[in-house]
């Protein structure tokens, strides 16, 4: 599961672009309990969602053009020029060439070529977010493309991941680790096809990354959401040997997702 200890590969940031944050502040504050904290004057805007004071995620206006709010994930690289480099050798496109963050690092944002979009952080004084897989922050990282076996192909050329294939119902999913490490200590997230089901336009799918949020209580949590003004794209459904999930987006349109893993996870 997800943790603090980065390594190449490892999500180790989130961050949320919408074009109402003190809105979205206030929607994720009533879903999870997250309060908002600015990340200063030079910050251009930018702040830090919390739990019980450690940074969950970070929250921005949306700063590309044509752009919908949405929830982007953020990779660990040692290397950020190297990693641009092989993003492009494997057929991605860089959307933002790598900039620093003040002292806190560099960043760089991407997109696969199936089309999801992702980001790179290479560490500064700030490594990555400073909780995770605990009670209402992130868990788990989802890729949902039409082709999975392509998509590995590419992510694993960029950061070395490795997958093992297990059978869910109607499809084979793919989970994935990091290159060091033993499997179940290591997997932080996975890849599914592309379906017709949570998360699209016009009742489809587009191929994105979906953050999974830890909860209590997915049902309870999913009213939340609503009555806060979210909407539901897959009610709470249990998963075998997995959990309870539901699927949902802000009032923004941002996907995002809820899971109650089961113990075993």
């Amino acid at each position: 599961m997800l943790g603090t200890d980065f390594r190449k590969g490892s999500p180790n940031w989130l961050d949320l672009g919408s074009p109402d944050t003190a809105a979205a502040a206030a929607f994720y504050g009533a879903v999870f309990g997250w309060s908002h904290v600015s990340a200063g004057p030079d910050a251009g805007g930018y702040g830090f969602l919390q739990r019980d004071g450690k940074t969950v995620a970070g929250l921005g206006q949306l700063t590309e053009e044509g752009a919908k709010s949405a929830w982007m994930i953020y990779f660990m690289t040692p290397d950020i020029q190297a990693t641009v480099k092989a993003v492009k050798d494997g057929g991605g496109t860089i959307r933002m060439e790598p900039e620093g963050a003040m002292a806190e690092g560099r960043l760089a944002q991407a997109t696969d070529p199936q089309g999801a979009q992702f980001a790179l952080w290479q560490p500064g004084k700030t490594a990555g977010f400073e909780v995770a897989s605990a009670e209402n922050t992130l868990l788990w990282a989802e890729l949902h493309v039409p082709d999975p076996a392509a998509a590995f192909t590419f992510y694993n050329g960029i950061f070395g991941w490795r997958r093992e294939e297990v059978q869910a119902p109607g499809m084979t999913y793919q989970v994935l680790s990091i290159e060091e490490g033993e499997q179940q200590q290591g997997s932080f997230g996975g890849i599914a096809p592309m379906g017709d089901g949570a998360g699209g336009e016009s009742g489809g799918e587009r191929p994105r990354w979906v953050p999974y949020f830890n909860v209590a209580d997915a049902d309870a949590t999913e009213a939340a959401a609503v009555n806060a003004g979210g909407t539901v794209l897959m009610p709470s459904t249990d998963v075998p040997d997995v959990g309870r999930i539901a699927w949902l987006t802000d009032p923004f349109g941002a996907v995002f997702a809820l899971l109650k893993p089961n113990p075993q996870m």
